[in-house]
């Protein structure tokens, strides 16, 4: 092990960090998200207040008798959002709800398809012998999957697709509109959820490496304690207590979003973007991409070696 030497005057190589921080602040932050999961759970809804700003548009009923609006095929909206001189380009992908079809069967195959075609365009241009300077990347970091708030257990659709994209992709469970159930059906839920992605043997994100200190190895135990994330989501203002604040009305009352006793938006939000973002970005690169490219590059060489000798 090589031996640590301490400076005996100021060099100022200690500045190294404030000049990685001006180059990547001038260069900005790229996230990609991906959303899942049946139709009319309100996943346009949260990713608008997750990121505080009107992102995409509700499918939402624009009235009680009608139907709801269903997005069909499968949707990339990129946006730059700009807080305390950090840009954010933010690529948000929706997908078309589905286990409501008497044949789900293959559902999931357009979403994977998607995430691959991220990880082999990102492979293609890598390889190219005069390469970009800094490759746009669309490789998917984080997908929220969302979960109806039946109370009971994962339906069998569920199950499935969340095994198959936690192969590709960092899933992370959410119950929608979880306000439809009281504290004790939410918290039981969440249990039987988790016992079930155990059952079924469905490894989600956050992972530990060998790299992890004792307080994220702490942090990432703790997510898993609450995942998944019972949330709601509201774009509007109601008044709680002469203040005006994010929430929405429900037969008991109303809910504060940002209220941890009344959902779990905020743990969502702070894990999203406070605690794990940076973590997302780099767990997508050295286990899921890498995983793809290593096949793809395994069966590229087997491929070549595989070809008739040139005559000579």
């Amino acid at each position: 092990m090589t031996e640590e030497i301490r400076a005996q005057t100021y060099v100022g190589f200690d500045s190294i960090t404030q000049q990685i921080e001006h180059k990547l602040l001038k260069r900005g932050f790229q996230f990609n998200v991906i959303v899942a999961g049946q139709t009319g759970l309100g996943k346009s809804t949260l990713i608008n207040t997750i990121f505080a700003s009107h992102l995409i548009d509700s499918k939402g009923r624009l009235a009680s008798d009608e139907p709801v609006r269903q997005t069909t095929e499968i949707q990339a909206v990129s946006h730059v959002i700009v807080e305390n001189g950090v840009k954010l380009r933010l690529n948000i992908v929706d997908t078309p709800g589905y286990g409501d079809q008497v044949n789900n069967e293959g559902c999931w195959d357009a979403i994977i398809k998607y995430i691959k075609d991220q990880h082999s365009a990102y492979l293609r241009k890598e390889l190219t012998a005069m390469r970009d300077r800094y490759i746009q990347d669309t490789r998917i970091h984080c997908c929220l999957y969302f979960i109806n708030p039946t109370g009971h257990s994962l339906r069998p659709i569920d199950v499935i697709v969340m095994k198959k994209l936690s192969e590709v992709v960092n899933v992370v469970p959410v119950i929608a509109k979880s306000d439809s159930l009281t504290l004790e059906e939410r918290e039981s839920f969440k249990i039987k959820i988790r016992e079930e992605l155990i059952y079924n043997n469905i490894r989600l994100y956050p992972f530990d490496t060998d790299e992890d200190d004792e307080e994220e190895v702490h942090l990432n135990e703790s997510i898993r304690q609450i995942v998944p994330f019972a949330v709601v989501g509201s774009e509007s203002n109601v008044i709680i207590d002469g203040k005006s604040v994010r929430g929405r009305k429900n037969r008991w009352g109303v809910v504060n979003v940002e209220d941890a006793n009344h959902c779990e938006f905020v743990h969502l939000r702070n894990f999203l973007t406070r605690t794990h973002l940076q973590d997302l970005i780099e767990t997508t690169a050295q286990i899921h991409y890498e995983a793809f490219r290593s096949k793809q590059l395994l069966a590229l060489k087997e491929g070549v070696n595989q070809r008739p000798a040139a005559s000579q």
